[in-house]
């Protein structure tokens, strides 16, 4: 089996189509489609099915797909140990952020490793916790930036905590500085969706204290929720990093959440399929670093542990 013609199958794939994976690949449409021809001739059996709306795998081109990714990432971890240094490493990294984190921590991060990393392409993807969560244990990403309890942590090295605050429309009550778990009852919200770590945690909380919560509207869309608080149809329930920038310029207020403080660890994981990659490695150790400069400045309201 040629693993250039692996590689070209499992792009192909990944893209949904000969013509999109023949841009991403770099490759004419023709030579690609011959590659996978031969690859299917190789093996005497069709990998993949082919349509006006594009491709789709068989029974045996799933399986190869399964098989093909291991082969090609232990490709790329070995050519990675042997070529790299560690002075100098390359490469790519793909990195999932929560879109509240990534508020705060984006900018900051890719023009550290633009700047300490040249020779590391930096891949980010955002979006809610729960399809992170997803996408992690499925080993899409190298690295991600996860939400967890103080309890859950594992081994996952915690970045930065964070106490959830009441977000309020501009201009609507309460007005005090802080407010009781207990009275949040009469304020009416929108959260993300059941299957976001932040709303589980949350719901915690509230069902250990016997409180209940007004959800009125579920959304999986941070910046939704930002517009429906702001356009006062709503108030939510987030970290300040989520809406820094729009409390600095007053369009909502937060009010800190007391008895009990709704506390969550910001904590970085790591695919174990990666953790002898140099260039994983690297971006690894940066990240507590960019996240510790960016709290000590007040980009980030948040607290970092001592040892990072």
């Amino acid at each position: 089996m040629d693993i250039r013609q692996l590689r070209y199958f499992v792009g192909v794939v990944e893209a949904g189509s000969f013509t999109r994976a023949a841009a991403n690949l770099n490759i004419a449409q023709s030579a690609l489609s011959l590659h996978v021809r031969q690859l299917e001739e190789s093996f005497g059996t069709q990998l993949l099915v082919r349509d006006r709306t594009g491709v789709s795998v068989t029974a045996s081109g799933a399986r190869l797909l399964e098989r093909g990714r291991s082969i090609l990432k232990e490709v790329q971890l070995t050519e990675a140990e042997l070529t790299n240094s560690v002075a100098a490493p390359s490469g790519e990294v793909t990195i999932g952020i929560p879109s509240g984190a990534a508020r705060v921590l984006s900018g900051p991060l890719l023009e550290s490793v633009r700047s300490e990393l040249p020779r590391i392409s930096l891949k980010m993807i955002e979006g809610m916790t729960g399809p992170l969560e997803e996408w992690m244990a499925a080993g899409r990403f190298n690295l991600a930036v996860l939400y967890r309890t103080a309890e859950s942590v594992g081994r996952m090295t915690v970045l930065a905590r964070e106490e959830l605050c009441l977000v309020v429309p501009r201009g609507e009550p309460p007005f005090e500085d802080s407010i009781p778990l207990a009275d949040l009852h009469a304020f009416p919200l929108a959260v993300p969706m059941r299957n976001n770590y932040v709303r589980r945690s949350v719901a915690d909380v509230v069902a250990q204290h016997g409180c209940v919560l007004d959800v009125r509207f579920e959304v999986d869309s941070l910046s939704t929720i930002i517009n429906m608080v702001m356009e006062g149809k709503a108030y939510s329930i987030l970290a300040p990093s989520a809406i820094q920038k729009e409390a600095s310029q007053g369009q909502v207020r937060t009010i800190k959440i007391v008895d009990p403080v709704i506390t969550r660890s910001v904590v970085l994981a790591v695919n174990p399929k990666d953790e002898r990659s140099p260039a994983v490695s690297a971006v690894r150790k940066l990240i507590p670093k960019v996240v510790k400069t960016l709290i000590e400045g007040r980009h980030w309201s948040a607290t970092v542990p001592d040892r990072v």
